[in-house]
């Protein structure tokens, strides 16, 4: 697997489990960059966007990409399961 080189401001993961949703994605994706576990995230996910409904958007590999913010970040989640978390404020953050 090839992995792009971004800015430290950025981090971007590909879901590897082909079965993990999207809403699992974006929760690993937020959780490595702010360097937690899942479970000890600040938020809920439905606090910035319905997860079920961001499952049922982006299944079988639709042609569509979202961006919200969560927890301070700009998360963007593509059909292919490809997540962007960077700062919501467009600063540097952990």
């Amino acid at each position: 697997m090839v992995r792009q080189v971004l800015p430290s401001y950025m981090q971007t993961a590909k879901a590897v489990p082909e079965a993990e949703s999207p809403s699992m994605t974006v929760l690993a994706a937020v959780a490595r960059r702010t360097g937690v576990d899942v479970a000890d995230l600040e938020a809920p996910l439905y606090e910035a966007i319905d997860p079920d409904a961001l499952d049922r958007l982006l299944q079988h590999g639709a042609d569509v990409t979202v961006t919200f913010e969560y927890s301070g970040y700009r998360v963007s989640i593509d059909g292919e399961g490809t997540v962007a978390v960077e700062a919501a404020d467009g600063g540097v953050r952990p």
